[in-house]
């Protein structure tokens, strides 16, 4: 099973240039209004309605191990908010957080599988 989150938009092409520039992520289909990303397995999408921007939600974005997690944040570091961080024992994950040019939520993540 596969599937897309929408979100609402007020400027797609300063969202289309962050997400291929700075998350790397590839465009799987533009529609024109709405364009749907891909990430790895992980599909999103933006869709230009005008108004406030939809920023709720978390949109994570999960890595093999520490190490591509501290890659993207040392490319994103000018938009994170701290630095990454485990989280042992509750979610045995290492991640960090930042937001899009819109204000989203965006997690950077990995789980630990204990060998780290």
């Amino acid at each position: 099973m596969s599937g897309i989150v929408f979100f609402g938009t007020n400027n797609l092409s300063l969202l289309k240039k962050f997400y291929t520039k700075r998350i790397g992520a590839r465009i799987w289909k533009d529609q024109g209004d709405c364009i749907i990303f891909r990430k790895g397995d992980f599909c999103f999408a933006f869709c230009e309605r005008g108004g406030k921007p939809e920023t709720c939600g978390i949109i994570t974005f999960i890595f093999d191990g520490r190490e591509p997690v501290d890659k993207i944040y040392h490319r994103l570091v000018d938009i994170a908010e701290g630095e990454p961080e485990s989280r042992v024992p509750n979610y045995n994950i290492y991640q960090f957080f930042g937001k899009d040019p819109e204000g989203r939520t965006l997690e950077f993540q990995c789980f630990l599988d204990g060998s780290e």
